[in-house]
């Protein structure tokens, strides 16, 4: 069953590249492009443990007289996950269709519609977050570039590790762009950058990696059906 259902894979991969451009792509491109566009406006939120940067500092602040401040230990984070999401993509369509399908939301965005999440409109090109979002191109053609259709564990992580890094990396360079054009001060460009790309790119590769399985698995059971 396995051997039967790895030869079909490999009559529509071709060098980690879908072989051909057909109605089922089309529509695999399109529930994509509306997954994107709910993962936008999906907040997940998580709480996990840490400790805190002042904690010697602030000695007092954590133990008191009545106990321990257990709250200054943790942590409460909201993850919007768009950037797994595009990774998940790419597992499923691979790279050019992934990246056809990341273009096509750019596009759909810059042309009105409210779907980044500030709305939608030429003018987003001067929100803090719209680079982020053109990063997912070249962070989907150089993740793809690595795993090439071979998404074994050490490229998955690879792949997740590279394209997390140039999302942000863009992301970055874009919104200190933007923000010294607005004459924005160094401390809040550095708050952004702290609250887009901080404990976010734990996130995002963790769960990038996840979505990247994820996505195999979701390919393997379409051609299970399509067969």
């Amino acid at each position: 069953m396995t051997k039967r259902i790895e030869a079909q894979l490999n009559k529509f991969i071709n060098r980690g590249e879908a072989a051909k451009f057909t109605l089922g792509t089309l529509v695999l491109m399109c529930c994509c492009g509306l997954l994107i566009i709910i993962s936008t406006f999906t907040q997940l939120n998580f709480t996990h443990p840490i400790i805190p940067f002042d904690l010697f500092s602030n000695w007092n602040h954590y133990f008191t007289d009545a106990g321990i401040n257990w709250s200054g230990f943790l942590k409460h984070y909201k993850y919007i996950p768009q950037i797994p999401v595009i990774f998940f993509i790419l597992s499923l369509l691979d790279r050019k269709y992934s990246i056809l399908t990341v273009t096509g939301y750019i596009i759909l965005g810059l042309a009105g519609y409210p779907i980044f999440a500030l709305g939608g409109g030429w003018r987003y090109i001067f929100e803090y977050g719209f680079y982020y979002i053109l990063g997912y191109i070249p962070a989907l053609f150089f993740a793809g570039s690595i795993t090439k259709g071979n998404y074994s564990f050490i490229n998955i992580l690879k792949a997740a590790f590279v394209g997390v890094i140039v999302v942000h990396l863009i992301g970055s360079l874009g919104m200190i762009f933007i923000a010294t054009l607005k004459h924005e001060s160094s401390m809040a460009i550095l708050g952004w950058i702290l609250t887009m790309s901080g404990m976010k790119m734990v996130y995002d590769m963790f769960f990038s990696v996840i979505a990247i399985y994820l996505g195999q698995i979701v390919k393997r059971l379409i051609w299970i059906v399509m067969s």
